[in-house]
Parts: C-alpha cells; sequence; structure tokens
C-alpha cells in the first residue's frame, strides 16, 4: 500500500480511519479509542491466531496482508480469504476464530482488549453500527471469494484480485495512479489456485490489451479501469455476467 505508518500518529492520522471500526467516530469517541489501542507487528510467514485460539485482542489491519485458511485433517489447506488494511480480525462476543489467520507479508494491528471492546460496543452506537456494517462487508466478500474460486476463468481470477486491491488501496479509484502488488506472482497463484505460468501470461495479456503497465514485477499503473473492470466477468451491479 502506498503510505507509511508510524505508530507514534495519533488515530485522526491513521491511514485507515475513514474505512475501519472507527470510521463514524467523534473525537471525544476517538479519544477513547487511543486510550484503549495498542499495535502489534508480525513476520511475513508468522500466524496471527490459530483457529480455536482464545481471542484476547480483536484488531483492525493497519498495514499489509494477511489469510484466512482452513487446513484438513490430510494437511491440505485451503484460503478462504485476504484481511487487507482495515479489515477486521474477531468479532465482538466471540472467545475464539473460526479460521487460521496468517501474515503474508508483514503485518501491522491496531488491537483493542476483548472484552474492553465489547462494552465499546455497547455504549458506542457509532462503533456498534460500524461493526454491524464491517460484519456485513466481510459476508459479502465470502460469498465474492466463493464465486472468485469457483466460477472465474483465470483471466477473470487474477482482474478481481488486481480491482480489490485497487479498490481497497488508499489512492482514488480511477486510472492513472501507480499501486503495488501486495504478493508476488506465485503467491497470487496459490491463492488463486492457478499455476505462476497462468498468472504471468495473464498479466502479460491485460498488459499487451493495455489494461495495466508494470514499471517492475510489483509495481502497477491501471491504464483503462472500464476495461479492468469489464475483466472480472461481473456486471455493473456486482453480479456475473451471464
Amino acid at each position: 500500500m502506498n503510505f507509511v505508518f508510524n505508530e507514534r500518529d495519533g488515530c485522526g492520522k491513521c491511514p485507515i480511519r475513514h474505512r475501519a471500526v472507527c470510521a463514524r467516530c467523534d473525537e471525544d469517541e476517538l479519544s477513547l479509542l487511543e486510550g484503549m489501542k495498542s499495535y502489534k507487528t508480525i513476520a511475513q510467514g508468522e500466524p496471527i491466531i490459530w483457529r480455536g485460539d482464545d481471542m484476547h485482542h480483536i484488531s483492525s489491519v493497519v498495514s499489509g496482508i494477511a489469510s484466512l485458511s482452513r487446513t484438513l485433517e490430510d494437511g491440505r489447506t485451503q484460503v478462504v480469504g485476504l484481511l487487507l488494511p482495515s479489515d477486521f480480525i474477531g468479532s465482538p462476543g466471540r472467545e475464539t476464530v473460526d479460521f487460521d489467520v496468517t501474515a503474508v507479508t508483514d503485518v501491522t494491528l491496531c488491537r483493542f482488549e476483548r472484552k474492553s471492546f465489547e462494552k465499546l460496543v455497547e455504549d458506542v452506537p457509532h462503533i456498534s453500527q460500524r461493526v454491524m456494517e464491517m460484519a456485513l462487508d466481510e459476508l459479502n466478500a465470502a460469498r465474492e471469494w466463493m464465486v472468485l474460486l469457483g466460477r472465474k476463468t483465470a483471466r477473470e481470477k487474477i482482474a478481481t484480485f488486481i480491482e480489490m486491491v485497487v479498490r481497497r488501496d488508499n489512492v482514488p479509484v480511477h486510472a492513472g495512479e501507480p499501486h503495488i502488488l501486495p504478493l508476488t506472482r506465485e503467491e497470487i497463484a496459490n491463492f488463486l489456485g492457478l499455476t505462476l505460468e497462468t498468472v504471468s501470461r495473464q498479466l502479460s495479456s491485460m498488459k499487451k490489451d493495455g489494461v495495466l503497465t508494470f514499471t517492475d514485477r510489483r509495481k502497477f499503473t491501471v491504464l483503462d479501469l472500464a476495461a479492468l473492470q469489464d475483466a472480472t466477468g461481473d456486471d455493473a451491479d456486482g453480479g456475473m455476467i451471464v
């Protein structure tokens, strides 16, 4: 993502301020959160929390990317989603989590002690409203992930992933702004159920078609946002084109 995070900055300067759980908070409510928060950084590849572990903190992702996954008895692992900046880890009223959460890149979390945060949800309508909105967003994201893995073509999968990165970046969603792929091509292939060769071929095809341009293997610019959105296979209302 295109920001530098400084833990010494207050909530008002937080790069996810207008997308996180505190998005609707006024100055007094932000002061309450300021007194409750702590930061923790997890190194790339390290677990953030395992499925079934006691959840002592509820957290927002400030920077980096984490994966949600479920491991089967025979060792197979299925990634069921990605957590990007402003996404939430944990739910008020839940003492455990249902998935393994792992840092795909270095991840910085803004954390709140669970019981204190649950009381805040009860006492502050702006926070309880935002928690509900984010829970519904999470449900929609899970449904989109099901469609992406189960029904979309390779090009549609990659276009959807790139469109998601652009949409969730901290810059306005329009053509001409530089963005950074948060994952390597091999990691993208693993997450999308594709081969590395397929990912590279499809990215090269989008470059040839004038949809994207790359200055290196990770830094890219969207030249034609409408074409990128068309390539996702979604219609204008967010559903699949049939």
